[in-house]
């Protein structure tokens, strides 16, 4: 699509030319099943009808418009588009499973950091409170890690999924 770009619209101004483009690929977007041919028609239907109440998104383009030139060129950039957007759909289920296992690698550093810290003076205090509230036997939290504590709290409160769990009442 990018190659394509370089090569079209030469008449044409930078700014105008990325208006051009832009609007042209948003289209594209918006109408995923809609043929190229049918794309550029809808098109230049919308911009006669814009010119003629004078309020045209693209007014340089009414000496340009009808030429073949510019047909050739737009009908080029709208089917690589196309084919941009439909090969980005095909990615999208492993663009997903580069996400999990992202997420995945972020939770197991996580885990790691946590394993080599000492716990927090609330996870000390919360864990204390559990005890107490339950009554089970504290362990000897000196040599637990972050991560040991976040993980006896968690089976703390998994046992007594089924009880209240608020601390305080």
């Amino acid at each position: 699509m990018y190659e394509v770009k370089k090569r079209i619209y030469l008449d044409l101004d930078k700014t105008q030319k990325s208006a051009l483009c832009n609007f042209l690929r948003a289209l594209t977007k918006q109408n995923p099943d809609v043929e190229v041919q049918v794309l550029f028609d809808k098109f230049i239907e919308d911009e006669i009808y814009y010119q003629k109440i004078n309020a045209s998104r693209f007014p340089f383009l009414s000496t340009v418009m009808y030429e073949d030139k510019f047909k050739e060129e737009t009908i080029l950039y709208l089917s690589e588009c196309k084919k941009y957007y439909e090969y980005k759909k095909l990615q999208e289920p492993l663009r997903e499973k580069q996400k999990e296992f992202e997420k995945q690698k972020r939770k197991f550093l996580q885990e790691i950091k946590m394993s080599k810290e000492p716990p927090t003076k609330k996870q000390l205090y919360y864990y204390d409170r559990l005890c107490k509230k339950y009554n089970i036997e504290k362990l000897t939290v000196e040599e637990l890690s972050k991560l040991d504590l976040k993980r006896e709290i968690g089976k703390i409160i998994d046992e007594h999924s089924g009880d209240s769990c608020h601390i305080g009442e």
